[in-house]
This record gives C-alpha cells, sequence and structure tokens, in this order.
C-alpha cells in the first residue's frame, strides 16, 4: 500500500512539489549564506518524493544551538509560508475520503516544514 501511495502522491502533485522545493534550494545555495538553507530544502524536496511509510523524526543535532538558530531564520523567511501551503493542502485534501490519506502526509510534512534543521523524514 506504501508502494501504491507513493506512486499516486507523485502523479497528483508530490513530483511538482519535490521539483519546487529542489529548484528553491538550488537558488538558495548561489549565495555563501544561502548554501545551509539551500541544501535543507533539497533535502525536504528529495523526501517529498515518497512520504508514505516514513515517519517524522527528531535529528540527533537538534539540540544544538547552531540548529535552533538556523530553525528560527527558516522559521521566520520561509518555513511559515510553506507550512501554510501544506496545511491548506491537508485541509482541502481532508474534504473527500479519497484525499484522506493524501491529507495525512501534507499533515505530516508541516513539522519538516516548519523546522528542517531538527526534524526530518525517515
Amino acid at each position: 500500500m506504501t508502494c501504491l501511495g507513493n506512486i499516486l502522491w507523485l502523479i497528483f502533485g508530490g513530483l511538482l512539489a519535490s521539483i519546487g522545493y529542489i529548484l528553491g534550494g538550488l537558488a538558495m545555495c548561489l549565495t555563501i549564506v544561502g548554501i545551509p538553507f539551500g541544501l535543507q530544502s533539497i533535502r525536504i524536496g528529495i523526501a517529498n518524493l515518497a512520504p508514505f511509510g516514513k515517519e517524522v523524526v527528531i535529528t540527533p543535532h537538534a539540540r544544538s544551538t547552531l540548529a535552533l538558530i538556523l530553525d528560527v531564520i527558516w522559521l521566520v523567511l520561509f518555513g511559515w509560508g510553506i507550512a501554510l501551503v501544506h496545511l491548506t493542502s491537508a485541509i482541502i485534501l481532508a474534504i473527500t475520503i479519497i484525499g484522506i490519506p493524501f491529507a495525512k502526509q501534507h499533515w505530516k510534512l508541516i513539522p519538516v516544514a516548519l523546522l528542517p534543521f531538527s526534524r526530518e523524514l525517515r
């Protein structure tokens, strides 16, 4: 069921979302200051290719001061907007019974979109 869910996810928008994350990450990598944020965006884009069967976990370095500072910068500049898109998509998809599994995946991606330096999909 996980494989089928991931295939349907890719067909119905997951591939485009992943491409958006990856292209945005590449654009952020054009500056030296943006490289850490770009790498996180690319990591989220790759994880967004197959979210079914994965869970959000706290990274080992999540309690470091650097991760906290980078998470706060990410949250203020990018994270709230990305999380809002995932929340809106989850609400829209949850209207239908068929969309509920996909809404759950969007809901699962919200913490990763908010705090990518201390959360990841595994």
